[in-house]
């Protein structure tokens, strides 16, 4: 099975150490790097010498947001899948996400499992319709 090389956009030390302990043991995930804020996010996902398959990216970060990194991917030849994972995973907030070019959003408190189910489906090449959408 491939390793998804992920690129996690969390403030939180602890839920970001929780998340790459998770995502690695869990189903085959390198995390080939982080960011805390959107400034760091937007400039090593827009480095041509950085390369990903998958980026994990919360709303509310140190400086900035999340939805700003979602709008500087807009437009991107870059191939990846973009998912939010976040506490303030409203309807809008979901709307506004995908809209804004995210695959998926995932809330933090209850749909941890279903974030694991999509990298493990991603990894296996598991994308027909409606799989990962």
């Amino acid at each position: 099975m491939p390793v998804i090389q992920a690129f996690i956009v969390e403030d939180s030390a602890v839920i970001l150490d929780s998340l790459v302990a998770m995502l690695e043991e869990m189903v085959p995930v390198k995390v080939v790097g982080t960011a805390d804020n959107e400034a760091t996010a937007v400039t090593w996902l827009q480095d041509p010498d950085k390369a990903c398959d998958l980026v994990i990216v919360d709303i509310f970060l140190k400086r900035g947001s999340g939805l700003g990194v979602l709008k500087a991917l807009q437009g991107s030849a870059a191939e990846r899948r973009v998912v939010v994972l976040s506490n303030y995973a409203t309807a809008d907030m979901r709307r506004t996400c995908l809209q804004l070019g995210a695959d998926r959003v995932f809330d933090k408190s209850n749909e941890i499992d279903a974030l694991v189910l999509y990298c493990h489906r991603l990894a296996t090449g598991e994308t027909g319709p409606g799989v990962l959408a």
